[in-house]
């Protein structure tokens, strides 16, 4: 039975709870992370020495950072449709995983801890504003490539690249912001909600 470690709130756990439900993969799930056991434990440390969620552990095989849990997920479990063979095919499912992680994630961070979280560390109005026009921009990003798609983010199927972009788009129209004309998004948005997984693990109010 595969062993997820991660609270089912955090982003980067409920992509793999996601990918598990596309895939029908059997798990238990334990409670780590803010709120709950910690992750700076000696035990903890021993399985990721970043301190972070999720950890897996399949058999006697440990492994840490999200995007690759979940490519693992998919190779292991037949998961082809999701995380094609073929190197173009899968380059561009790659492409846009790694555009979530390194523009798109980032992006948000300002905004998140100041008006979802709160956070009194995170009030300042020009560094808010700056953070909200980066955000929008990548929204406009990807926007521009579901009108050229007409569906999902790599092509005209859904793929393991819509698991963590769709995590990222129920981050954006949870946190109250101006969200602007993105109709190609929001069309999106209400696509992935006809999936079970999303309803369970995506869409679910969590930003």
């Amino acid at each position: 039975m595969l062993r997820i470690l991660g609270k089912a709130s955090s982003i980067n756990v409920r992509k793999v709870l996601w990918t598990c439900a596309e895939l029908d993969i059997p798990f238990e799930r334990e409670d780590w992370g803010s709120g709950f056991k910690s992750p700076n434990t000696p035990e903890f440390l021993a399985l990721n020495p970043c301190a972070m969620v999720p950890v897996i552990q399949d058999g006697d095989f440990t492994l840490w950072e999200s995007n690759t849990i979940i490519r693992y997920l998919a190779t292991r479990h037949g998961g082809a449709n999701l995380y094609p063979a073929e190197a173009i095919a899968r380059a561009r499912v790659d492409q846009w995983i790694d555009w979530q992680a390194s523009e798109l994630n980032r992006s948000w961070s300002y905004p998140l801890m100041a008006l979802v979280r709160k956070s009194p560390d995170y009030q300042d109005r020009d560094a808010l504003a700056a953070g909200c026009r980066d955000w929008t921009r990548n929204m406009q990003i990807l926007d521009h490539q579901l009108h050229k798609t007409g569906a999902y983010v790599s092509g005209e199927q859904f793929s393991l690249a819509d698991i963590p972009i769709g995590l990222s788009v129920n981050r954006w129209f949870e946190t109250p912001l101006d969200h602007g004309d993105l109709a190609a998004v929001r069309a999106y948005y209400d696509r992935l909600n006809q999936r079970d997984g999303y309803r369970l693990y995506g869409r679910n109010g969590t930003p």
